[in-house]
């Protein structure tokens, strides 16, 4: 779990008085006149901004090599920014050098052990853009994120369509709409949060019988949508239908263990065509009609 920022900058503000107080009771204080504002708001805000920037790690990731790595290096070069800002209040002796030593160690220190958590945390994304590689394709925005699924909405699916047809257009590519059967009932007798819960199992098995170079999607509600690339329409049609027969498959146990949820869902494919919003529609629409056909196809114009 993340660090509570809070103590973090309980800890920086004591460390930040002890140094005030060491410059104060061993150095001679400078008069007003000779203070050299430039350096002090240079120096001054650097270690406020580097102070936040510790603060926003600690408060977003959680505890490990990576986190202790980015802040400390944070906090280190935000202690050197402002002990020597605290020298432009401050007259030390020459005879004593462990001012120097605080100044020449603290931000090369700190700029070193940075490094040495960009560098980890490199490693690090490139394992989670291998666990992401079929939420997200070509571009990430975490706003179209759903807080329920970790999918993507609506909106970045419209994104990354037009994103592949301008990327390869001469390739064929297609979609596929899948709609959860009567999932309005689960919500109305088990509440919404088995509801929720349903919604997590379902994007996680989608994920699981994926390729790696498919897309999946929240498109609304209970319906999702996944990219195909390189894809025709009748590959199209066997893979709703693989996925299909696997939500045919899952036993959604309730949080209570008490009732054992199954599903099915409907299915809606096709190529794009030029006309995207009018290929979607037409999806939609398919997916609307109350015939019996368990799954249907689309062609574009």
């Amino acid at each position: 779990m993340p660090i509570l920022p809070r103590s973090a900058l309980i800890v920086m503000l004591v460390v930040s008085c002890l140094c005030a107080l060491l410059y104060g009771s061993l150095g001679t204080a400078k008069a007003m006149a000779v203070w050299n504002w430039m350096d002090i708001v240079g120096e001054g805000g650097t270690a406020v901004m580097s102070a936040i920037w510790a603060l926003l790690i600690l408060g977003s990731r959680p505890r490990g090599r990576v986190t202790s790595l980015l802040a400390g290096g944070l906090a280190a070069i935000m202690l050197g920014a402002w002990v020597d800002c605290l020298d432009e209040f401050f007259s030390i002796p020459q005879q004593q050098l462990w001012d120097n030593w605080l100044e020449s160690l603290l931000t090369p220190g700190g700029m070193l052990a940075l490094t040495a958590g960009l560098y980890h945390w490199r490693q690090e994304q490139w394992s989670l853009n291998e666990h992401m590689q079929k939420r997200e394709r070509l571009f990430r925005e975490h706003r179209s994120f759903d807080r329920i699924t970790q999918l993507a909405n609506a909106d970045y699916l419209h994104r990354q369509l037009r994103m592949e047809q301008a990327r390869q257009p001469d390739a064929t590519c297609a979609l596929i709409l899948l709609d959860l059967d009567q999932f309005h009932r689960i919500n109305r007798e088990h509440g919404q949060r088995e509801g929720d819960r349903l919604l997590q199992a379902v994007s996680h098995l989608l994920l699981l019988n994926m390729r790696p170079q498919d897309l999946i999607c929240r498109y609304a509600g209970d319906r999702f949508a996944i990219l195909l690339p390189a894809t025709t329409a009748g590959q199209a049609a066997q893979i709703a239908l693989h996925l299909q027969r696997a939500l045919a498959g899952l036993a959604h146990h309730t949080r209570t263990g008490e009732h054992c949820l199954r599903i099915t869902a409907r299915s809606v494919w096709g190529v794009p065509g030029d006309d995207l919003e009018a290929f979607l529609a037409g999806l939609n629409a398919r997916l609307e009609d109350d015939s019996p056909a368990m799954a249907a196809g689309l062609a574009s114009a």
